[in-house]
């Protein structure tokens, strides 16, 4: 079959609120195309925009700086643990294929048992994105990993880990231990996720590779190259095929 791409983020806009508490980004001009054609010839004319905008913004990725002060930035991340993963769905409700589970909002160890994780981007599957900019993503029902979860994902050797939540930590608990731990062991974050379940349905058209346990999806999410930053929007897709 040919390859398919899936977009896996959400648009950034002016005015979006991605976590409550933190600015929305403003998108403006900077040199309108009126402005521009004082600067070129006759029937030429360019626009260069402006934003202004906090770094967890839309789909973004955390680097271990995010979470410690001597962790690896944006710009000390190598490609090769953010671009051309293979790539595993998780399901957090309902039904799915192999290397799927059902789990509850506070996602344990068990949900990642049995699966082929080392060198991998696990992609979990909450549904939660379906709330993006209403109140109900805001209020702090959200799926999240628990530490037992996120020990075990570290300890069987995850390249990423992507959620499409609210954030991977229960924000109730303010040691943030799915944080800690997976950025601990310099496993990238992408938080924010959308489209896991148009993926899963992508994913129905290779219903052999699933069975035999062959990984059909690689998965990129690559920031801007930035140093002194820790987090910053991406434009995660995945390829199947």
């Amino acid at each position: 079959m040919p390859k398919q791409l899936v977009d896996l983020s959400h648009t950034v806009s002016h005015g979006l609120i991605t976590y409550k508490g933190l600015p929305a980004p403003i998108i403006c001009d900077f040199l309108s195309r009126e402005q521009s054609r004082e600067h070129y010839a006759p029937g030429t004319e360019f626009h260069i925009a402006k934003i202004e905008m906090v770094a967890n913004t839309g789909t973004y990725l955390d680097s271990p700086f995010h979470r410690y002060e001597d962790g690896k930035d944006l710009s000390q991340l190598e490609l090769s643990s953010l671009a051309n993963l293979d790539g595993i769905v998780v399901r957090a409700k309902g039904e799915g294929q192999r290397a799927e589970r059902e789990v509850e909002r506070a996602i344990d160890a068990k949900a990642f048992e049995g699966l082929e994780i080392k060198g991998k981007a696990i992609l979990i599957h909450t549904g939660w994105s379906q709330h993006w900019r209403t109140d109900k993503y805001f209020e702090g029902t959200h799926p999240f990993l628990t530490k037992d979860a996120a020990q075990f994902i570290a300890d069987e050797g995850a390249a990423l880990v992507g959620i499409d939540s609210y954030n991977i930590d229960d924000t109730a608990d303010l040691t943030r231990p799915a944080h800690s731990i997976l950025l601990g062991k310099e496993i990238p974050i992408v938080e924010h996720m959308s489209n896991l379940q148009t993926l899963i349905d992508a994913l129905a058209d290779y219903p052999l590779a699933v069975a035999s346990g062959s990984v059909p999806f690689k998965f990129f999410a690559v920031a801007v190259k930035v140093k002194g930053m820790g987090t910053f929007p991406v434009r995660a897709f995945a390829i199947i095929g």
